[in-house]
């Protein structure tokens, strides 16, 4: 028997770009605001920013939509932004992501996303914070 975990809802069609989906989820939090970093979501996930104690359910409504609205155009601004302040150890790599994310090429924000969530669920290897995804 499994038990009721609570239900945080992202509703996809409320967004349109990254920091639209920002928006979105930071509304789920008690006392906290996401701005969008990636590796910030990774640590609101693990707890203690407004999230849950002891699992929850982030449900995501519409998610092609948000699959669209995250795609490869939105993942290619998001690096551009992002280039600037690569190390220059790390520039040829990010600028291939970068020139990939242009030819709608390689995984996009939407799919790290979702990884980053699944990496705290069942079979994660955060699975101790017990956060199940449901896209829909």
């Amino acid at each position: 028997m499994t038990r009721d975990l609570p239900v945080l809802v992202v509703d996809g069609t409320r967004f349109s770009d990254l920091d639209g989906f920002a928006r979105e989820f930071s509304r789920l939090l008690n006392g906290y605001t996401w701005r969008g970093n990636l590796d910030a979501l990774n640590d609101v996930l693990r707890g203690g920013y407004g999230t849950p104690d002891g699992g929850w359910t982030l449900r995501w409504l519409a998610s092609e939509t948000s699959r669209e609205a995250l795609g490869h155009a939105e993942t290619a601004r998001r690096l551009e932004r992002l280039l600037p302040g690569v190390d220059p150890s790390n520039r040829a790599a990010f600028e291939a992501r970068l020139d990939a994310a242009r030819r709608g090429e390689g995984p996009t924000l939407f799919d790290e996303i979702v990884a980053i969530v699944r990496e705290h669920g069942p079979g994660g290897s955060e699975a101790a914070d017990g956060i199940l995804l449901e896209l829909s």
